[in-house]
């Protein structure tokens, strides 16, 4: 039996927003330098956080040792989602003004609509909403953890511990470097919008950061994109209410302005990856159906060592993914190719 449709409205979909901030990049900052398992796979050089490490006081030092403890980077960007800021005087001034019921309210995750009364709750100290709220984010690395010490902690001391560390970390990472980090953010931004504009929203988010391909949520009518430079390459995901947000790698084109044909990293990645024979057979293999490690060593008749390899290669540019031990090929990824292709050499320099 067929089915025909009589509904002429269009699939519901997001609205895609595109904002920076100094501020934002400040916070993502002294996030990644308090993730030591992720500092090593971040674009910046070992030598340069050492840099950085050299020029912070031994009190913001002391901080960043709470952040890393306590998570309290995640409290100065719920923080920053509250209004728009253009500076840290306003961030701090902003903090002041919070009571200190509301300042535990925006420094609780958002966790879903029919968890909010919970939250308000724990805001005021309730332990049994707390309790329930961290039975709903156990399977997030720190939010059980993080909610409970929020729901304790003395404001008065959280305050002057984020805006001290926001402060400190301004002062010397990102104001030495104002106009440099303010141009690519700028760029980036500028650039995306325009961008906006020949794709789809699903498709916009997707090439924005790289294969993500995020999905119409039921409550999420937006989805705020913040371009970012410190925490390249990797994307930063966070909830608020109505909302998703994406803090996304900054495009090569948006870092050197100077060189109006310079294509974008992850465009250039996946054609290295597609560059070898090797790895062209592998994909031919896995267009047949997944393979695991194993059967694609015994069909394609190479070492283990150099068939991983390969792989990795193609799953760092996306191309392949990984669901358990099994490696299929990502349609998304062919699907998109062709159209950020035609997005790059077909724009107007």
């Amino acid at each position: 039996m067929e089915l025909f449709s009589m509904s002429l409205r269009k699939r519901e979909t997001y609205q895609v927003e595109v904002k920076h901030s100094l501020l934002w990049e400040a916070a993502l900052g002294i996030a990644a330098i308090t993730n030591e398992r992720l500092l090593e796979t971040l674009d910046y050089t070992e030598k340069k956080w050492q840099t950085i490490k050299k020029s912070l006081s031994t009190e913001i030092l002391d901080h960043l040792e709470m952040v890393q403890e306590k998570n309290t980077w995640k409290t100065i960007l719920l923080l920053l989602h509250e209004k728009d800021m253009g500076s840290v005087e306003e961030f701090n001034d902003f903090v002041d003004h919070l009571d200190e019921e509301e300042l535990r309210y925006i420094a609780i995750p958002y966790l879903g609509k029919k968890h909010q009364e919970d939250r308000r709750l724990a805001s005021q100290g309730d332990q049994e909403a707390v309790a329930r709220l961290q039975d709903v984010s156990k399977d997030n690395a720190f939010f059980p953890r993080y909610i409970a010490y929020i729901s304790q902690v003395d404001a008065h001391h959280l305050k002057s511990h984020i805006q001290e560390v926001m402060t400190g970390w301004y002062e010397a990472v990102i104001q030495p470097d104002e106009a440099m980090f303010k141009g690519i953010l700028e760029r980036d931004a500028f650039s995306k919008k325009k961008r906006i504009e020949k794709l789809e929203a699903e498709d916009f988010v997707e090439w924005a950061t790289h294969g993500i391909r995020y999905m119409p949520e039921p409550s999420v009518y937006k989805v705020i994109m913040i371009p970012q430079f410190i925490y390249r390459p990797w994307n930063v995901e966070a909830d608020i209410e109505g909302a998703k947000i994406f803090y996304y790698p900054v495009a090569n084109e948006s870092i050197q302005p100077n060189d109006p044909y310079v294509p974008d990293q992850m465009l250039v990645q996946k054609f290295k990856a597609l560059g070898d024979e090797n790895r062209l057979r592998m994909l031919k293999i896995l267009m047949g159906g997944g393979r695991t490690l194993k059967e694609m060593t015994e069909e394609i008749g190479m070492g283990k060592t150099t068939v991983y390899h390969h792989l990795k290669l193609l799953k760092s540019a996306r191309l392949i993914v990984a669901y358990g031990p099994r490696y299929h090929v990502s349609p998304r990824a062919w699907e998109m190719l062709p159209k950020e292709l035609e997005l790059f050499l077909g724009e107007e320099k």
